[in-house]
């Protein structure tokens, strides 16, 4: 048995396509800023992209780049400019900052009504009380899209997320918990962890090692999502999932790259558009 590969860029070109056909239709361009910090490589790829995609659906976008050694009192008035700005409908501060600023205080310091990463402390607990349509954390919600696209059975299903980050492990827990499905969180203190991935009808792996789960870890028929992105001892990207082993055994599973990197900055746009919306109704 070979599994079904479920093509993250297709689904997140098609949710693209959607978002920008909604703006069209609008009487304004949702506005969306980007905070970079500092001159991070991976941070300036990934930017880039986002300013790409956010121009092609039609968004007033723009990224304000700062210097590496800004005080944390400056970024939060850069901030607060933002937040303050009716033109501004969502805001994103490019993880990871310089050490001299704390992430918290940035994070707190968002309007909760354009915090379009959904990680302020307001949306984390709209969620965690169950609320899922307001403003949820990109690659959680990427992962749900990339479920349905799958056709997994959620509600009763025995899900397991592998990974307990407040970016998303214990985000994507409460969304498939509010989808009815039976939820177990592991992480590195977990005991015997690949007797937990054995039960899972799906594994959402989210912990950032190369190749983690093996193969035989894999229930036959299983859904699997791969979040984890680093690079292998050849340089090539590879996920938390040895794929080659894995492919063998899964019912369905992302690839890497290719699987979930592609819907979080979709589910960026649509962030963002929900966001004017809910500012600024349907124009």
């Amino acid at each position: 048995m070979t599994a079904r590969i479920i093509d993250g860029k297709a689904v997140a070109q098609r949710l693209r396509e959607e978002v920008a056909r909604r703006v069209a239709g609008l009487s304004f361009r949702p506005g969306l800023r980007v905070i970079r910090v500092g001159d991070d490589p991976a941070s300036g790829v990934y930017v880039r992209n986002k300013d790409r995609a956010a121009a092609a659906a039609g968004f007033d976008s723009a990224t304000l780049h700062l210097p590496a050694g800004i005080s944390e009192a400056a970024l939060l008035a850069e901030l607060a400019a933002l937040n303050a700005d009716p033109a501004v409908d969502g805001i994103l501060v490019q993880l990871p900052l310089p050490p001299q600023i704390r992430p918290e205080a940035v994070i707190d310091a968002l309007d909760p009504a354009k915090d379009v990463d959904g990680f302020h402390p307001l949306n984390a607990g709209r969620l965690a009380s169950g609320e899922t349509g307001g403003l949820l954390p990109c690659t959680p919600k990427g992962v749900m899209h990339l479920l349905r696209e799958a056709g997994a059975a959620l509600p009763g299903a025995r899900a397991l997320v592998l990974g307990r980050s407040r970016i998303v492990g214990r985000p994507m827990a409460q969304l498939l918990l509010a989808a009815d499905c039976t939820v177990t969180v592991a992480h590195s203190r977990t005991r015997d962890l690949a007797a937990e991935c054995r039960r899972a009808e799906i594994l959402v792996a989210a912990v950032g090692r190369a190749a983690m789960v093996r193969g035989d870890w894999i229930a036959e028929d299983a859904v699997v999502i791969d979040v984890g992105i680093t690079r292998g001892a050849d340089g090539r990207l590879v996920g938390d999932v040895a794929f080659a082993e894995a492919v063998t055994r899964a019912g369905a599973i992302t690839p890497v790259p290719g699987g979930v990197g592609p819907m979080t900055i979709a589910c960026l746009l649509e962030n963002t558009l929900q966001a004017a919306l809910a500012r600024r109704g349907g124009g």
